[in-house]
């Protein structure tokens, strides 16, 4: 009877060392891999087990949280949410995070470290309460550019040419981010129904599209003559020809303007004269092309503020032909509205690129900092003085060229439009483009510089200009600038 009991006791304390083995290897080995484990919902009934922290813009909250009473109880909302949904991105239970609210994810769910109390947080096994990611889009300039793009395909991208913050980043056609919040079917629904949108409006043109820039790259070519020593006095004749034919062909590139024989970069520039610009390209060189549009930001497929933008294209290896064509933004050579906003930005701030950011700060849920984003020089494009005969020259645009719709009274506005081809045989609508700045008179800086491309396909192919279509939307976008400032 002993030696039975014994025996049972035995094996009862095996049964208590494999059982707290097999506890140990749970909580020590396995634990990670189980918690990121897709059926376990114990991170989720916890991540949506408080409100989220919100995203700021001029300090007020753009989203917010509702109670859904559901086991994932609290679902994202949004203020004005077609409005900026190119920088909130949405939240959604169902398909994750994107733009700001994936960049600062560990804030506003209350996963960043720095909003953590270790010991409480342990013992009540609670999340920290969501922080705030403050961003640096100005409400007044957002609006204007999203009213005058007034649901047109197209996009719009300001800066900030002293520090690289992103006043405006607008995308149209747009989509409320508030339906992709829940769990849903009808979230199931709004996703794919968004997806198969032709006019996709999930996409964030300003940052993620890519587009010929047509004339606005004729700032670079410029910029690129001027700093070769290819055009030492921009109100000197330049020998070009008109008609001009693409080297190596028989194609005689066209000119849209009157008065290009032979004209001056100034003119060239003010009128927008093909002849010229493709002219000085080749003269330039690839090389010294290449090099141009790289320090503007061209071909970094790097850039992010916080989340990727994409690559802005300027072909490494071209003929002379291909060459005068991407010289006037045709051929391979894309861009993105944030690029051409960095190019207008440079020229603006005296040949400095700064650093484009969209987000300010992030704090705790009190408002106390955790981080915060400093102005950093991306890229010296040009020398200074380069930069203050482009600034002349883009003066002129608006002053008596194509930009005067862009004018502003008591500021000092410098543009250049553009007409990008596209399409089969460039049968497609134009893209109509406008890059610009704005000071106000007496200011030591600018105020802002911005892109704005309007792709309305909708439109009577000889209705679309630079200085028709876009240049409108960008005075709005400056009078708000200026007007934000107290300088308007």
């Amino acid at each position: 009877m002993t030696r039975c009991i014994r025996r049972a006791a035995l094996f009862c304390v095996v049964l208590l060392v494999a059982l707290l083995a097999n506890t140990a290897r749970v909580q020590l080995v396995q634990a990670e891999k189980l918690a990121d484990n897709h059926a376990n919902r114990r991170h989720s009934i916890a991540r949506y087990g408080q409100s989220r922290g919100n995203i700021l813009v001029d300090g007020r909250p753009v989203t917010g949280s509702r109670d859904s009473g559901e086991q994932l109880r609290y679902e994202r909302t949004y203020l004005e949410g077609p409005l900026y949904a190119p920088v909130t991105g949405y939240a959604s239970q169902t398909y994750g995070t994107s733009f700001v609210e994936h960049a600062a994810d560990d804030i506003l769910s209350g996963g960043h470290p720095a909003l953590a109390f270790p010991l409480w947080n342990d013992l009540t096994r609670a999340l920290p309460r969501g922080g705030h990611a403050a961003t640096t889009i100005r409400a007044s300039m957002q609006r204007a550019a999203y009213t005058g793009l007034a649901g047109r395909r197209g996009a719009v991208a300001a800066v900030e040419p002293a520090t690289g913050r992103i006043l405006a980043l607008v995308s149209s056609p747009s989509y409320d981010p508030q339906l992709l919040s829940g769990n849903s079917s009808a979230v199931t629904e709004a996703w794919q129904r968004l997806n198969a949108d032709p006019s996709r409006p999930m996409l964030s043109r300003a940052i993620r599209e890519t587009y010929p820039p047509g004339s606005t790259f004729k700032i670079i070519t410029a910029a690129a003559a001027l700093d070769a020593g290819v055009v030492r006095d921009i109100d000197a004749p330049t020998r070009t020809p008109d008609p001009f034919v693409l080297p190596g062909t028989s194609t005689v590139l066209p000119n849209e303007a009157v008065g290009c024989e032979n004209a001056s970069l100034a003119y060239a520039v003010q009128w927008s004269c093909n002849t010229v610009m493709a002219g000085l390209g080749v003269k330039v060189g690839l090389q010294g092309m290449v090099d141009a549009a790289r320090k503007f930001g061209f071909n970094d497929s790097g850039l992010r503020m916080p989340f990727v933008v994409s690559r802005s294209n300027f072909d490494t290896d071209m003929s002379l032909d291909q060459l005068a064509l991407s010289s006037i933004g045709q051929f391979n050579t894309r861009a993105t509205p944030l690029q051409m906003a960095m190019v207008a930005a440079a020229v603006a701030g005296g040949g400095d690129i700064k650093l484009p950011h969209l987000l300010e700060r992030t704090t705790d849920a009190a408002g106390n900092p955790v981080t915060r984003t400093g102005t950093k020089s991306l890229s010296r494009a040009i020398n200074r003085s380069t930069a203050l005969k482009l600034r002349r020259m883009m003066v002129k645009v608006v002053k008596e060229g194509s930009g005067h719709k862009a004018a502003i009274p008591g500021a000092e506005v410098g543009g250049k439009t553009g007409t990008a081809q596209h399409g089969l045989g460039n049968t497609g609508a134009p893209y109509a483009w406008f890059i610009s700045w704005a000071k106000a008179h007496g200011s030591p800086q600018p105020a802002v510089a911005l892109a704005v491309v309007v792709e309305d396909a909708s439109a009577h192919r000889e209705d679309i200009s630079g200085g028709g279509s876009a240049a409108p939307i960008a005075r709005a976008v400056m009078e708000a600038a200026l007007l934000d400032k107290g300088e308007g």
